[in-house]
């Protein structure tokens, strides 16, 4: 069976685009923070990995939505021990949403991506839907890192096209073109099986989904860097938030190992 995005979708991933593409970052004026389809959300996602929108937008705008709570961040120990920085933090334990206050600055690898340690507090809700709150939060990951791989592939593809060696495009050596290629059947594969998990929503769906968008992005990060050359890393290079945030969200909501195991165990 294929399955393809509504025109509605399309045109709505096109709007953002655009509004992203333009500096902005208000998502409630085109009414992002108002979409709760697992697919719709999929499609705001691709699209704040390929512009790297920054911030607990995942948190924020999927998980905490779930949880029946407003705007802010949450840590779910231990396969999300950290939150980033907010406004205002929870923490997850068991069934239970607990108000949580920040209690140290943690290091990241993406400095844009601040992470903070909490210390629990009040419990303001029991019985909450934490399973699939979480899956909801790996699976906007594994969005995000989708459309990450998409934007470092566009980035690379410009400047294989615009750099001459030998007289030549970089980009009509065959070595660089099977880079490329490579790359785009990574994201071209882990795509279905991203949206394929926003319609089954089942755990091991969601990991299947964030292993392979998390092998793919890293993909095309290291030949985008290869591509590139070492420009590609320096901060003054947009390449280099688009580096920094996927080395940052291949972990993040659990690593490719841990959802590997997540996968077996559902066999």
């Amino acid at each position: 069976m294929m399955f393809t995005l509504s025109q509605e979708q399309t045109d709505f991933a096109t709007v953002l685009h655009d509004f992203l593409g333009a500096g902005k970052r208000d998502l409630a004026e085109v009414g992002a923070d108002e979409v709760t389809d697992p697919v719709d959300l999929v499609v705001v996602f691709e699209e704040l990995g390929h512009h790297a929108a920054t911030g607990p937008l995942i948190e924020s705008l999927a998980v905490l939505p779930a949880l029946g709570a407003g705007p802010g961040s949450v840590a779910f120990p231990p396969d999300v021990p950290h939150a980033v920085e907010a406004d205002r933090y929870y923490l997850v334990e068991g069934d239970a949403l607990r108000e949580a206050s920040p209690t140290a600055e943690l290091s990241s690898v993406d400095p844009s991506r601040r992470l903070v340690e909490l210390a629990a507090g009040p419990v303001i809700a029991t019985g909450v839907p934490t399973t699939r709150a979480f899956d909801l939060g790996v699976l906007m990951c594994s969005a995000q890192l989708l459309g990450l791989g998409r934007a470092m592939l566009e980035m690379t593809t410009a400047h294989a096209l615009a750099r001459t060696q030998f007289g030549k495009p970089i980009g009509s050596f065959q070595a660089v073109k099977h880079h490329l290629a490579n790359v785009l059947i990574g994201l071209e594969l882990a795509r279905p099986l991203v949206f394929g998990a926003a319609v089954t929503m089942t755990t091991r769906d969601v990991s299947a989904a964030k292993v392979a968008t998390s092998d793919a992005a890293w993909q095309a990060a290291r030949v985008a860097l290869q591509v590139h050359g070492a420009i590609g890393y320096t901060a003054e290079h947009e390449l280099g938030r688009f580096l920094l945030q996927t080395r940052a969200l291949r972990t993040a909501w659990g690593s490719p190992s841990m959802h590997r195991a997540r996968v077996l165990e559902a066999l």
